[in-house]
C-alpha cells in the first residue's frame, strides 16, 4: 500500500484566494529522497513545491527542501511563507509565539506572524520572513546587461540602474522608468535561457503602491513568475540600501498574468522584512 503523506496548497501574497502565487507542501516529509522531491516538483508544475521535514538544528521549527519544476533552490521567499503558513494550519507549534524558524539551504530564516489578512474568513494570516544576506551584489557587467536589454526589447537609456540581487536562485535586477514601462515588456529570452530577471519601475505619485515589479525566470522553467519573495527581498536590501527607497513601501506584481500579488516591505534595526497574505486553499493528503 502506498503511504500518504499530509499535503497543502498555499495562495501566497494575494488577500484574494487564487490571485497570488501558488505553492504545493508535502508534510511529514521525512524519508523521500531528493529524486522523489524533483519528480513531484516537476509533475506539480509550479513555480516551486516544498517538502517539510524534521529539523537538524535546535534552533528551527523544521527544515524546507524547495524544488522548481527543474531543480532545487536553497531559499525562495514565496514557498518560506506559503509552507510556514500550511505547517501551522496543520497544527505545528512554534517554539516561539511570535514567529516561526525555518532551515534550510540558506540557513535559519525568521518568519514573523503579523494577524489575520482581513475580516473575511476565507482570508489566511499575514506572514513575513526576514530577508537573508545575498550572495552576490554589485552591476550586472556591461555584455550581461547588453543581452538582457535586448531580450526585453528596450533600449539601455529606459535602464534607470541595475544590480545583482541574489539571495540564492540567482536573481539580476533592472529598474525602469515607470511600472507602465515594465506592465509593457514582451520578452524574449531565447537569446538568455539561463536568465532570472526581476524588473521594476514606480507606479505614479499618489499611486496606493510604489512598484510594480515583474520576475522572469526561463532558466528555472518559469517564463514568469506571478509573485516572487526572494527577488523582492533582495531589491528592497539594494533600494533601501542605496537610499533609493523608503523603509517601507508596498509593491504590486503579477498584474500583466492576471494576477492581484500585493508584498510588503519593512526594514528594521537593518534587517529588511518581506510580507503579504497566506491562504491554505487546498488540503489533502500526497501519494508518495
Amino acid at each position: 500500500m502506498t503511504p500518504t503523506r499530509t499535503f497543502a496548497q498555499v495562495d501566497v501574497f494575494s488577500a484574494a484566494p487564487y490571485r497570488g502565487n501558488p505553492v504545493a507542501v508535502v508534510l511529514d516529509a521525512d524519508g523521500l529522497d531528493a529524486e522523489q522531491m524533483a519528480r513531484i516538483a516537476n509533475w506539480t508544475n509550479l513555480s516551486e513545491t516544498t517538502f517539510v521535514l524534521t529539523p537538524t538544528d535546535p534552533g528551527a521549527d523544521y527544515r524546507l527542501r524547495i524544488f522548481t519544476p527543474s531543480g532545487e533552490l536553497p531559499f525562495a521567499g514565496h514557498p518560506t511563507l506559503g509552507s510556514a503558513a500550511a505547517w501551522l494550519d496543520a497544527g505545528g507549534s512554534p517554539r516561539h509565539s511570535d514567529r516561526v524558524v525555518q532551515e534550510c539551504g540558506a540557513g535559519l530564516v525568521d518568519i514573523r506572524r503579523g494577524g489575520r489578512t482581513s475580516a473575511s474568513a476565507e482570508a489566511g494570516e499575514s506572514l513575513a520572513f526576514a530577508a537573508p544576506e545575498r550572495l552576490r551584489t554589485g552591476e550586472l557587467d556591461e555584455v550581461f546587461l547588453a543581452r538582457i536589454v535586448a531580450a526585453l526589447g528596450i533600449e539601455p537609456a529606459d535602464v534607470v540602474d541595475h544590480q545583482w540581487v541574489d539571495n540564492g536562485p540567482g536573481w539580476a535586477a533592472l529598474r525602469l522608468r515607470s511600472a507602465e514601462q515594465v506592465l509593457g515588456l514582451e520578452p524574449d529570452f531565447s537569446s538568455v535561457p539561463e536568465a532570472k530577471i526581476g524588473v521594476l519601475g514606480a507606479h505614479p505619485e499618489g499611486s496606493e503602491h510604489e512598484y510594480e515589479i515583474r520576475a522572469f525566470a526561463p532558466g528555472a522553467g518559469i517564463p514568469e513568475d506571478p509573485v516572487t519573495g526572494s527577488l523582492n527581498a533582495s531589491v528592497a536590501q539594494w533600494l533601501i540600501g542605496a537610499g533609493r527607497a523608503p523603509n517601507s513601501y508596498t509593491l504590486t506584481q503579477g498584474t500583466a498574468l492576471g494576477r492581484s500579488g500585493v508584498v510588503s516591505i519593512s526594514a528594521e534595526d537593518d534587517e529588511v522584512w518581506v510580507g503579504g497574505a497566506t491562504t491554505v486553499c487546498f488540503r489533502g493528503t500526497a501519494l508518495v
